[in-house]
């Protein structure tokens, strides 16, 4: 049932990546949440890590609004799900306003996702090295494409009260707001490495100051009364939320289910549900909320684990899924918990079910950095300084416990890893955009693959995996 969805909401954006789009977005949302206000937490494309930093400013779950991977049509259904209750929305884009999919227009830009949800964008500018020249920029940001209502500019890495006097003079004469300005503060920025900034399960203590910084350092310079206003001018939007008990089926390549049908529940009636084991801690950190949220509502049991400290899978475990994250960062630790390495490795040898994502493809490796890990796979893994990176279109090569042979998804790669061979006799997916080749392992009950892929897009997949599961003695 379509419903009108009424929450204040701002998209936070930027004329290019490194503009300050994280810092302005995380100190909004925690200063926002220190008033009081329920915050909802949103970041448009496929990142795993802002998201973090995102909850750990609201205290709600970070969630993602990818047009590519779940299709323009759930992006307002998926923010619905995710804001319902809340007083207040903040998305933070990506890469730049206009960026997207390469070769896709504006298909999974933060431009689009604006659009889709009707929110006022508000441009963050690093105005360290210009002054007049940012109207121009404004300027030519605003016009771009009219259906993106550009609400005002905050300016980042200002530099003294002269140069902010001559920014906020040029954008007056744009007619441009300047809702904030931030000046330079390394104090507050996160460390970064090879994939990004560094997540905030492997920094807790240091990643709470850094928001509270944050939230600081955008209280003094912004102005939350009018933001907040601007917030308020978005029109409400008439969609139905998204719930992962009444998700339809959705297979790229095909048309969305016309009438959504709820499935039924595994029937785990006078049995005990199955349990689904998920990785995390510092080592795998990357999962977006609704797979959980999916795997619940399908009749599991959701239970997390940290494979540098347990040394032993949870109690009754029938199912395993194994995430994104940085192994590579620990493979010594990963390695020395041998108990178990040897435990999902005889998991697996049994045929139970395992979902394996990029870091989780390393983990079931013979080797990682020649430290030996679960030896699941026959493959050896290492690092390369080569970055993987981009949007992909698949068809699942293999049945397997996530999908039968033909499903067709679209997901993303972002690795600096290689493993040797990339496939197994069984390849997981084969991609048919923007290049063709085959990847991943199906063996048994496995599915291992360098693939990140939104079930939101096709709740089938979780629904299958959980009935794979619920058939593990």
């Amino acid at each position: 049932m379509v419903t009108s969805f009424d929450i204040p909401r701002l998209v936070v954006a930027a004329p290019s990546s490194g503009s300050g789009k994280t810092t302005v977005a995380t100190g909004l949302m925690a200063a926002f949440a220190e008033r009081g206000l329920a915050v909802s937490p949103h970041k448009a494309g496929p990142d795993y890590i802002d998201p973090g930093y995102h909850a750990l400013a609201t205290g709600r779950p970070g969630r993602n609004l990818d047009a590519f991977m779940c299709g323009p049509e759930l992006v307002a259904p998926l923010f619905a799900h995710g804001a319902a209750g809340c007083d207040l929305a903040v998305v933070e884009g990506v890469m730049g306003l206009y960026d997207g999919a390469a070769g896709r227009g504006e298909l999974a830009s933060t431009a689009q996702v604006a659009k889709l949800l009707r929110a006022p964008v508000v441009l963050v500018v690093d105005a360290s090295s210009q002054s007049r020249s940012v109207a121009a920029l404004v300027h030519g940001f605003a016009s771009f494409d009219p259906q993106v209502r550009l609400g005002g500019v905050i300016l980042n890495k200002v530099g003294s009260d002269r140069h902010e006097a001559m920014l906020r003079e040029a954008l007056e004469e744009a007619g441009m707001p300047v809702l904030g300005v931030l000046r330079r503060a390394p104090q507050v920025a996160a460390p970064s490495r090879h994939l990004g900034l560094v997540p905030v399960a492997e920094r807790r203590a240091d990643a709470v100051a850094a928001v509270a910084a944050l939230a600081d350092q955008v209280r003094a310079g912004c102005d939350l009364e009018a933001l907040m206003a601007l917030a308020r001018t978005a029109p409400a939007l008439a969609c139905e939320p998204w719930s992962p008990a009444s998700a339809p089926a959705r297979t790229w390549g095909s048309a969305p289910d016309p009438a959504p049908q709820t499935p039924e529940r595994l029937d785990v009636a006078g049995a005990v549900a199955p349990v689904i084991a998920v990785a995390g801690g510092p080592a795998f950190t990357f999962s977006y909320a609704e797979h959980a949220e999916l795997l619940t509502a399908a009749g599991a049991e959701v239970v997390t684990f940290d494979p540098l400290r347990d040394e032993a899978l949870p109690t009754g475990t029938t199912g395993l899924v194994i995430g994104g994250g940085f192994p590579e960062v620990y493979a010594p630790e990963l390695s020395a918990n041998e108990p178990l390495r040897k435990a999902v490795a005889g998991f697996a040898a049994a045929g139970g079910p395992v979902a394996a994502e990029c870091a989780g493809l390393l983990y079931l490796a013979r080797s990682l950095d020649g430290k030996p890990m679960c030896g699941v796979l026959d493959a050896d893994a290492r690092m390369s300084e080569r970055l993987t990176l981009g949007y992909r279109e698949a068809v699942a090569v293999s049945d397997s416990a996530l999908a039968p042979a033909g499903t067709r998804l679209r997901g993303h790669e972002f690795h600096r890893t290689v493993i040797e061979p990339g496939a197994g006799a069984a390849p997981a997916w084969g991609f048919t955009h923007p290049e063709r080749r085959v990847e991943g392992f199906v063996q048994r009950g496995v599915h291992a693959s360098y693939l990140h892929t939104h079930w939101a897009a096709e709740p089938s997949v979780a629904r299958r995996f959980v009935e794979a599961a619920a058939k593990r003695p």
